[in-house]
């Protein structure tokens, strides 16, 4: 299972985090991932100052823009699915 915590909190919200959220489900939805993704909302995770953060398997931090949500799935998602 491949956990994806967005940051919800306001920097991030007024970046844009809630349209990577909806973007993300879309994905795993279309992908049929529902049981090898989750999707879950965080607060704060320190990178206030670039894109939404992003943090996959309480790993590495990754600032997400929502124009590079596709882009993000496939590289850094898909990569630990298969």
């Amino acid at each position: 299972m491949v956990t994806i915590e967005i940051c919800v909190g306001s920097a991030c919200h007024l970046k844009g985090s809630y349209h990577v959220v909806n973007r993300l489900q879309e994905i795993v939805k279309v992908k049929s991932l529902e049981n090898e993704v989750e999707i879950k909302a965080a607060f704060c995770l320190g990178r206030c100052t670039e894109s939404v953060s992003v943090r996959v398997n309480d790993n590495k931090i990754h600032s997400v823009s929502p124009e590079q949500v596709d882009e993000f799935f496939e590289k850094e998602i898909l990569s630990l699915l298969r």
